[in-house]
């Protein structure tokens, strides 16, 4: 079942779109008089930690979460709230060791670390472990939300969908070009609040449908057949509590405490006490956004049940906001929400991955004068921003049917677990090891951790689920082990 739209649509949307780029304009206008590259890598270490933590929510939800969450709920019920409280210690972790550490350093790229404890090749491997995975993960994402907006607005306007990915990372790289993470610590906050706006008012417009009023909703939900949270049955299932809170933990530690992305919002704080009161408020924030959209997902699975809808997982939100019959409202509110998750995602990945590609593999700040530095970034962030629509269009002949954010997180697990393995060596031993042979280390591990996870239901009869990626840092660690010296 396709979406459709009626021939006013076209026109009401393209006038959101462009009133948001209006205002995302805008901010990048105030934010980036006097810009230098200290702006555009550290905000000139300004930001206030309240406005890095409310932003850093749409940057941690994006499309994925915006589409993909709800359309979980009718497989998996609740399932995700595990892997979601699992975020709770994983920032916990990063609050009190990562942070401290990357402040006592001063980092501007977080691999600088690697380079510090190991050597060369292990800051190369960590930062391109690191721009494969950002690549790979942000145009998944950004993918997902330019496919929706291809068959609610661009199919009817004639416009294919290489053009409008070319427009939206150019539109991207206008607003981001003068004055990078100081332009995107803020327009990540309108992007949240635009995205928790669209997610609460979806719930009313539909709750008010099924004639569930205020505070019925609260029962109706816990009340529920896919409400279900909490699953001890079956310790081989992915779904298996245990398995998913950890999960979680470690995604939460390498997806934002090892990811320069994420990472560089919190050094844009003042301070290391402001950074940690920011990680602390946007633990809670998160966990509470997850709920809603969650909630979300539950009033849709029903919705499309009593309404004879077969859209399913990623295009079961999509369809009931655009074809359901529950007006212009809804859909508006999806279209906000849907932009607003494209960019907030896609943005900071496009200024991190500047960012890294600048620091840490052409060494611009060794290298070049002052002057010349910041032609080097600028040429750098035109790169990224053309490599990001070449991989953005090559998916759309790969990804065809399995939901996006799980195949997200399978990706970042074999992506991200070097990474997890070889912080964990460096922080929890004082081993010195043969930096040559980390690329090699790190190359094997994910490969390994394909094969054993691959046979693993029958060789082992488990599923492992996010659990990957613990087993890919764990190969990681091993490996270092192997390749120790005697040197302390």
């Amino acid at each position: 079942m396709q979406p459709k739209v009626n021939p006013m649509q076209p026109t009401y949307i393209l006038l959101l779109i462009a009133a948001y780029f209006v205002a995302l304009i805008l901010i990048s206008y105030f934010t980036g008089k006097n810009a230098n590259n200290d702006a555009f890598f550290k905000a000139n270490r300004q930001s206030p930690w309240y406005i890095v933590a409310f932003g850093m929510i749409g940057a941690s939800l994006s499309g994925v979460t915006f589409i993909s969450v709800p359309g979980w709920v009718e497989a998996s019920q609740f399932s995700y709230l595990q892997v979601v409280l699992g975020y709770i210690l994983g920032y916990l972790v990063i609050g009190t060791v990562l942070l401290p550490l990357y402040y006592k350093m001063n980092l501007t790229s977080i691999y600088t670390y690697l380079e510090n404890r190991f050597g060369t090749y292990s800051y190369k491997t960590g930062a391109s472990f690191f721009l494969l995975s950002r690549i790979v993960g942000s145009s998944f994402r950004l993918f997902l939300v330019a496919n929706v907006l291809q068959i609610i607005l661009f199919d009817a306007l004639g416009i294919p969908f290489w053009a409008t990915v070319t427009m939206t990372i150019t539109l991207i790289w206008l607003y981001t070009f003068k004055s990078g993470i100081k332009t995107i610590v803020y327009t990540d906050t309108l992007q949240t609040l635009c995205m928790l706006i669209a997610v609460g008012a979806s719930i009313y417009y539909i709750s008010d449908d099924l004639g569930i009023q205020g505070a019925d909703l609260i029962s109706h939900i816990s009340n529920s057949e896919f409400s279900r949270i909490f699953f001890f049955d079956d310790f081989k299932s992915a779904d298996y509590f245990w398995k998913q809170f950890f999960s979680g933990a470690f995604i939460a530690i390498v997806m934002t405490g090892l990811d320069q992305d994420m990472m560089q919002k919190n050094l844009t704080c003042r301070n290391i006490k402001d950074a940690q009161k920011n990680m602390f408020w946007f633990t809670i924030v998160l966990t509470f956004a997850n709920l809603l959209f969650l909630t979300l997902g539950v009033l849709l699975t029903e919705y499309a049940s009593q309404n004879g809808i077969s859209a399913s997982k990623d295009d079961l939100f999509p369809v009931i906001a655009t074809q359901s019959g529950l007006g212009v409202g809804i859909a508006a509110f999806f279209v906000l929400g849907l932009i607003a998750a494209a960019y907030s995602s896609a943005d900071s990945a496009l200024t991190a991955l500047t960012t890294s590609f600048s620091i840490d593999i052409m060494e611009i700040e060794k290298r070049y004068t002052r002057e010349k530095q910041e032609t080097m970034r600028k040429l750098i962030h035109i790169g990224i921003s053309i490599l990001l629509i070449l991989v953005i269009i090559s998916f759309k002949y790969i990804i065809k049917d399995e939901s996006v954010i799980a195949k997200l997180f399978v990706f970042a697990g074999y992506t991200y677990g070097p990474l997890l393995g070889m912080y964990s060596f460096g922080m929890f031993t004082k081993w010195q090891i043969k930096d040559n042979w980390v690329p090699v280390v790190a190359i094997l591990s994910p490969v390994l951790c394909y094969l054993i996870s691959g046979n693993s239901e029958i060789w082992f009869g488990f599923e492992f689920g996010f659990f990957i990626i613990i087993l890919n840092g764990l190969l990681t660690f091993l490996g270092l082990i192997l390749i120790r010296t005697e040197q302390h």
